[in-house]
């Protein structure tokens, strides 16, 4: 075994080190928190490049190696834990700790005022292992353990800005949100073990992924006639459907953007959201096994399962995201939209059809979350799109690198990743046998996204400014003054070298997964990669990337028709949409009533359980209690007045008379003689009498 296997674990170890020496350093320490931080993320990265190299050239059955151990005993029965490196396990590695040390060197520009900066790297270093603890994992117990604490760092950091109560209301929504995905995981967790034995992924044919295991599980039917593999892995989706914002756990997503720009982007790009979609990527053997039945199935339940909240998820989403005024919460139900293009991915076509728009979506939408952020910061907090415009001038570097990012999200054709990975879940989906729904879904998303980033760009960007610098300089001179305090400036280098750098990755990554030549598909695969140019100019593949192109274009160009040709001139002015179709801008502006309809069944319904028992509680557990109580102290009275009046004075008197029986036996022994013989003589004359009574008797 080599070096980078057997110390795999230095990875995730390297940060949640960082966490810990700074969880013990004061908030003046600010230097040394924002070093060590990024420090361990550059070593962890070089690692993960080189436990990258170690898999490359590697065929399938050679790619996968692992490290068990036992963690401990109970009855006859070791626990074991352990790391894997395989392509999917290195491929994740280097991108989240390439991104993750990306944002942790802009968060250093982004959140230099704050108080806190000290406690904000602590708590960044301790999100960025958790979820290096996931990737690694060889167990889906200690996947479950990282995966836990990525939901805690998660709280910590969507709620950071904690006297904001939007942000701590915020952070609890999305803590109790995902757990609900998270019970379900536990119970498949539970399930798979008591089905298989053992929670490693892997262990030399005896992993409860590997063929003797799988076997057995689809061998095995529940009660509703689904194979156990089916029921596990169904559970272990709805953890990633928590995790990974999908519709119906998808309402804490767009709400964590109450965090500090830097927190969305680790959440949206690298980390926590991209949790879900590598766990159904790392069990999808599970999600995929079939029995000798049903092999001539066109797909598993389960992948059906996932397929079709995929697709939702993408569609319901992106129409959000169409009436959204806030320019992170726009791009948060992007995020949702593209999640469910992954799951739709997965669910169609594979593994490396899912992650490898995983992987593009992480570095364009990173760059589309920090770019918001310079935008945010040289606008002075203004997060409203209604009140920006005309930035490109004021913010060229900015806007150079979110335009890259707004295309490679669009799909703009051949020259931005996001085409080619979004092109290859569409082609998948179009293949796929046992609908073409899915297909027209992910075409349908395809159209909004291009529409709203469109809209996005051309509100911020485009037309004149409409912040508050603009209308105190409306307002007379009297507040030129203040207007020039408020006038947005772009970013310092320490925030736009990092979109530099995450741009000219949203252009060349697609180039590694054409269908000329699909080489990271070929990796994560264990095969060699072929250069084909046949296959790009392929009819059925020629025709999907026309059509998908014209789709990003009719997108691209409504969104221009309707606010880049006569863009906004007053920040109360109506939308473009508004005015064509209000009632239907309406529902899409309040995302669906889907928060207002958990409000008013679960939440009303989890209201009443608490409220009535609480009502339990006070008056009927309470009132229980409360006459226990009574009784009690009744019984008490009453054996006190038992003990006082009857026992007490019964054993007083007793006393009081074996006293006076007592006093007056001591008083026949004075010590006087003469009293002694008198009582002897009146004793004898008694004796006498009592004899003489006799004798005449």
């Amino acid at each position: 075994m080599s070096w980078i296997v057997h110390n795999l674990w230095l990875v995730p170890f390297l940060p949640l080190l960082a966490a810990g020496l700074t969880a013990l350093a004061k908030q003046r320490h600010r230097r040394f928190a924002a070093t060590l931080a990024i420090g361990s993320m550059t070593v962890s990265f070089l690692l993960a490049v080189g436990a990258f190299a170690h898999t490359l050239g590697r065929h399938e059955d050679e790619a996968r190696q692992v490290f068990n151990f036992p963690w401990f005993q109970f009855g006859t029965e070791w626990l074991k834990l352990g790391w894997v490196l395989d392509p999917l396990t290195a491929a994740m590695l280097v991108m989240v700790t390439f991104v993750g040390l990306l944002i942790f060197i802009y968060s250093v520009g982004y959140m230099a005022h704050d108080e806190n900066f000290t406690r904000f790297f602590c708590f960044l270093s301790l999100f960025a292992g958790a979820m290096l603890g996931v990737v690694i994992a060889n167990s889906l117990l200690l996947l479950f353990i990282c995966w836990e604490l990525v939901g805690l760092t998660s709280y910590l950091l969507i709620g950071f800005w904690y006297h904001k109560p939007s942000a701590a209301a915020a952070a609890k929504k999305a803590f109790i949100t995902t757990r609900l995905g998270d019970v379900a995981l536990l119970l498949g967790m539970v399930w798979l073990y008591s089905q298989t034995g053992t929670l490693l992924f892997y262990d030399n044919g005896a992993g409860c992924l590997e063929q003797s295991a799988l076997g057995a599980m689809v061998a095995q039917t529940t009660s509703l006639g689904l194979a156990a593999s089916t029921g596990i892995g169904l559970l272990i989706f709805a953890g990633a459907v928590g995790k990974s914002g999908q519709v119906p756990l998808h309402v804490w997503l767009p709400d964590a953007m109450e965090g500090p720009t830097p927190v969305s982007a680790l959440i949206h790009a690298a980390t926590m959201v991209a949790a879900g979609v590598f766990l159904v990527a790392r069990v999808y053997p599970l999600m995929a096994a079939r029995d000798i039945a049903d092999v001539l199935s066109p797909s598993t339940a389960a992948l059906q399962v996932v397929t079709w909240v995929g697709a939702i998820t993408a569609v319901f989403a992106a129409l959000i995201a169409v009436a959204q005024t806030d320019i992170k919460r726009i791009l948060a139900y992007s995020t949702v939209s593209q999640l469910g293009y992954m799951m739709l991915g997965l669910g169609v076509g594979g593994v490396a059809v899912g992650m490898f728009h995983l992987i593009t979506h992480a570095f364009f939408k990173a760059l589309l979350f920090m770019g918001a952020g310079s935008v945010i910061h040289g606008c002075h907090e203004e997060q409203d799109i209604r009140r920006m415009g005309g930035l490109r001038k004021l913010m060229p570097v900015t806007f150079a690198t979110y335009a890259v990012g707004m295309l490679a999200l669009a799909g703009f054709p051949l020259l931005f990743s996001g085409f080619w990975s979004k092109d290859e879940i569409l082609h998948a989906a179009h293949e796929w046998p046992v609908s073409c729904w899915p297909f027209y879904f992910g075409l349908f998303g395809a159209l909004l996204t291009a529409f709203y980033m469109t809209r996005q760009v051309a509100c911020v960007f485009f037309g004149n400014y409409r912040g508050h610098a603009a209308e105190g300089a409306a307002a007379g001179n009297h507040h030129a003054a203040k207007s020039r305090r408020h006038q947005p400036h772009e970013s310092p280098a320490v925030m736009t070298a990092p979109l530099a750098i995450l741009a000219a990755f949203a252009v060349v990554l697609g180039f590694l997964g054409t269908p000329a030549w699909p080489w990271f598909q070929s990796y994560l695969e264990g095969e060699a990669a072929m250069v084909d140019p046949d296959k790009l100019l392929a009819p059925g593949t020629l025709a999907l990337m026309l059509g998908s192109a014209l789709v990003v274009f009719a997108g691209l160009g409504l969104g221009w028709w309707l606010y880049g040709r006569r863009p906004m001139r007053h920040a109360d002015d109506a939308d473009g949409l508004e005015r064509l179709h209000p009632e239907i801008f309406a529902v899409l502006r309040d995302k669906f009533y889907v928060d207002e309809f958990y409000e008013a069944t679960v939440i009303r319904f989890n209201a009443g359980c608490a409220w009535l028992g609480d009502w339990l509680d006070r008056w009927i557990w309470g009132g229980a209690v409360l006459a226990c109580k009574f009784i009690t102290i009744g019984l008490s009275w009453l054996s006190r007045l038992f003990d006082e009046f009857v026992v007490n004075l019964g054993f007083d008197e007793g006393c009081r008379r074996i006293g006076n029986g007592a006093r007056f036996t001591s008083s026949l022994q004075d010590g006087q003689t003469q009293n002694y013989l008198r009582t002897l003589a009146l004793a004898l004359a008694a004796l006498l009498l009592l004899l003489t009574w006799g004798c005449k008797g």
